[in-house]
């Protein structure tokens, strides 16, 4: 159920991922990004290049390096990014009809 509240992003779980990282504060440059989210920076690229050619992110210079590239999440990419969310959260509730309030909101304490 997760995966198709994302199947509409360009990498799916992964481009959630890439959103993710710059909505949350300071933008990542991409290699940053790349070791946050585990992937090799050649598959980066070409998940960055499909995200930026749908609009929902820009790459820039890091003004503190202008080697190195700032990942930014631009107004479409943060929209996208809620819609995804809203899915999650939707998923996420489907999954956790059936428990009880307290087992659905308490983490698992044997894991």
């Amino acid at each position: 159920m997760a995966t198709e509240s994302v199947a509409e992003l360009p990498g799916g779980p992964r481009g959630y991922l890439v959103l993710v990282a710059p909505a949350a504060g300071e933008p990542p440059t991409q290699l940053a990004l790349a070791q946050q989210v585990s992937l090799d920076h050649t598959v980066m690229t070409y998940l960055l290049d499909d995200l930026e050619a749908r609009e929902l992110i820009e790459r820039r210079p890091d003004p503190r390096d202008r080697r190195a590239r700032q990942v930014v999440i631009t107004d479409k990419g943060r929209d996208e990014l809620g819609r995804a969310r809203r899915g999650l959260a939707t998923a996420e509730g489907r999954l956790l009809a059936d428990l009880d309030e307290s087992d659905a909101a308490s983490p698992c304490a044997p894991c």
